[in-house]
């Protein structure tokens, strides 16, 4: 069981680390390119880089301190993300809909779509060992950020269409689309965070 703990650890520290690399370089060439939505889904990777963060809590107090104490904490943190992610989804609704009136056109971004496909190869493999953990140990929210890393790989779906529509067709528009798509995962992370979160807390 103890090595079941070691390697959610394990998994969790690879995730903080890839995703915050994600962020820096989805950030840093979307401000290049002049894209919302790859700004957006490197704002994304922050987001999901706090989700780790909270897990690596979770997993270092195993067996130090009550189980209460561990959930009562946890849903403090979970309603710190849920508002996290309605703050990101305000800031990328408001960019894609500024591109969309505006006709703010961004560049076509070759390493976006790297950074894309990249992502859509690590994180379903990343999602099946946290899944397959979580259940081994028993843990809820090791389960439950299995998920999240799942959506992460079907923004960076959406990231692909967009950025691959605009960078071979010519089709800017759907930029600034994308990034609304990425808003509604967004918006809808934090609503199911906090109702989660909230539930608990009555119980």
């Amino acid at each position: 069981m103890e090595k079941l703990y070691k390697k959610g650890l394990f998994l969790e520290y690879f995730t903080v680390g890839y995703n915050i690399l994600e962020a820096i370089v989805s950030i840093l060439f979307g401000a290049i390119a002049n894209s919302i939505a790859l700004i957006g889904f490197g704002l994304d990777s922050i987001v999901e880089s706090l989700s780790g963060f909270v897990l690596i809590w979770r997993l270092r107090q195993h067996g130090k301190i009550s189980e209460e104490d561990e959930q009562r904490i946890e849903k403090r943190a979970q309603k710190f993300v849920a508002i996290t992610f309605f703050i990101l989804g305000a800031y990328v609704l408001y960019e894609s809909m500024k591109k969309l009136l505006i006709q703010e056109i961004p560049n076509p971004s070759l390493p976006g779509i790297i950074i894309a496909i990249v992502s859509m190869i690590v994180m379903p493999i990343l999602m099946f060992q946290k899944f397959k953990t979580g259940k081994a140990i028993n843990s809820k929210a090791l389960i439950a950020d299995s998920k999240e890393t799942l959506a992460c790989a079907f923004l960076s779906l959406a990231l692909l269409l967009g950025l691959g529509s605009h960078y071979f067709f010519g089709f800017w528009q759907a930029d600034p689309i994308v990034g609304i798509i990425i808003v509604i995962f967004l918006f809808r992370e934090g609503i199911e965070n906090w109702r989660e979160a909230g539930e608990e807390n009555e119980k």
